[in-house]
């Protein structure tokens, strides 16, 4: 069997019962990170021999994690944190074993999508999930163009180091919404703001850790006096306002779009 090994995503207490027993009980563990799953082996005292299975090794591993698995090994697979498979190695090797006939039991446990959702006030009932953001900017922005019409939430995982430029991107394409800022969760140093984009950018001066963003949906229709948004620009612009900083205002005062502002600027 192929047993897909949901792991603590800080707290090394987290773990399930069951978990401990499967690891401890199968012929071979495949890791993302063969340290970080030694320290986990070592706090539950599992002596299980590990390999590694990770983005640039999965290709060949994949193979040879059949080949042990067909021979009648059963064989137990991990990430770094959370559940394989979901935005971490393991979805290759899990549709090879299927196709194979091999039987994939999966092992449920911790989840930063899930932990992070019912941690940030936002609805649960229905959800999309984004993964990790894209690195480009461009590739950034064209991702959430193409949800921002979607009224469920919306879960993405970001890094420390382009927290600042995709929140700024969310509030350029998706507008002033509320968000929720999940960090470090359930490890010494959690924290989860909530708020709007704007002050999420501003409260994230130097940010540090793993990010879990949950963002508020679209409206089904946003109720916008588009005349009184002229009307301020106007006196933006006979103030000597440039368009940038006047779109920016106007955007945050009424959760709209930058883009969506700069149209009305340009309709003036």
């Amino acid at each position: 069997m192929l047993y897909i090994v949901a792991t603590p995503i800080g707290n090394l207490e987290d773990m399930s019962l069951r978990a401990i027993r499967i690891l401890g009980e199968v012929g071979l563990i495949a890791a993302e990170d063969t340290r970080k799953t030694r320290i986990l082996l070592k706090h539950y005292q599992i002596k299980t021999k590990l390999t590694s299975y990770y983005e640039h090794s999965k290709q060949a591993k994949t193979t040879q994690l059949i080949d042990r698995l067909a021979s009648g090994q059963d064989i137990a697979l991990v990430s770094e944190a959370g559940m394989p498979g979901i935005s971490d190695p393991g979805y290759e090797l899990i549709a090879a074993a299927i196709e194979n006939d091999i039987e994939v039991v999966p092992i449920p446990g911790p989840s930063a999508i899930t932990t992070a959702l019912v941690a940030s006030g936002l609805p649960p009932s229905q959800f999309t999930y984004l993964g990790f953001l894209p690195r480009k900017k461009s590739d950034r922005k064209k991702l959430l163009e193409s949800v921002a019409h979607i009224t469920h939430t919306l879960i993405a995982y970001e890094s420390p180091h382009r927290i600042k430029a995709s929140l700024s991107d969310i509030e350029l394409v998706l507008g002033n919404r509320h968000i929720a800022v999940c960090r470090e969760l359930t490890k010494l140093h959690e924290e989860v703001f909530r708020g709007n984009v704007s002050d999420a950018i501003e409260h994230f001066e130097n940010p540090r850790g793993e990010f879990t963003l949950v963002i508020e949906g679209a409206t089904d229709e946003k109720q916008v006096d588009t005349g009184l948004i002229e009307t301020e620009l106007r006196q933006l612009k006979k103030d000597g306002i440039k368009a940038k900083a006047a779109t920016a205002q106007i955007s945050k005062k009424y959760g709209l779009t930058r883009n969506e502002v700069y149209n009305i600027w340009l309709s003036l």
